[in-house]
């Protein structure tokens, strides 16, 4: 018996073919890549598995004098030439039943908010019967409920922000608006506060968004011209 075992950067070295060709048997490495056959110098052993390159190897007399014969297998990589990313609208979670339909999508400070048991205040007399959580109660007390309402306000503003920047990048300021490069940041922030423009984009009225930013271009201009005084 050929006692041996494969090595390659592949974690996975159960189940590699094991064929001594010359004899035509053949059995599978076990977990960790180990095997052992039955062979004779000079008989040829293949060594085949979907991931791994192929590999044949002749025994030799050294072979049969060594506790482990120790076997090299590169892994099988495919290069792609091109790669084309397709979004399917119909392909969601929702679909593929990973979660329940209508269920809630949380953003990470809304679950830290629920998880932290948002506090309102209820009759003492509901509380023995499940009117408030013991944890919504002792985070409101300490402060954090009120700190993780802010963290929510802050990440909901940093959400749309970047879904504005989408939609009007820096060379539609700049180039459109005619705002100076230096001042596009606050720019992006002077409209955050603007609800007539917040209306218009999150309805998805581009027409009165355009239009409306228009307007806060030469508004906002005509500040830092003050400002700059």
């Amino acid at each position: 018996m050929l006692n041996g075992k494969v090595v390659s950067q592949s974690n996975n070295l159960e189940g590699i073919h094991v064929i001594n060709h010359s004899k035509d048997i053949g059995i599978t490495t076990d977990r960790g890549g180990y095997f052992s056959i039955k062979a004779e110098v000079s008989d040829t052993l293949i060594f085949s598995a979907v991931h791994l390159k192929g590999y044949m190897h002749i025994v030799v007399e050294d072979d049969k004098q060594k506790e482990l014969l120790f076997v090299p297998m590169e892994a099988m990589l495919t290069e792609l030439e091109e790669i084309t990313l397709t979004k399917y609208q119909n392909i969601t979670p929702e679909a593929l039943g990973i979660i329940p339909k209508g269920m809630k999508k949380f953003t990470p400070a809304e679950r830290k908010l629920a998880a932290a048991g948002d506090f309102r205040w209820y009759s003492p007399l509901l509380i023995p019967v499940g009117g408030m959580s013991v944890d919504g109660l002792v985070n409101a007390i300490s402060g954090r409920t009120a700190m993780l309402k802010k963290e929510l306000v802050v990440e909901k503003n940093e959400m749309l922000l970047e879904n504005i920047k989408l939609n009007y990048d820096k060379e539609f300021i700049t180039n459109r608006l005619k705002i100076p490069e230096a001042y596009v940041e606050g720019f992006y922030f002077y409209i955050l506060d603007e609800q007539e423009f917040l209306t218009s984009f999150k309805t998805k009225n581009k027409t009165m968004s355009e239009f409306v930013l228009s307007k806060l271009a030469s508004k906002y201009l005509e500040l830092k011209e003050i400002t700059n005084e």
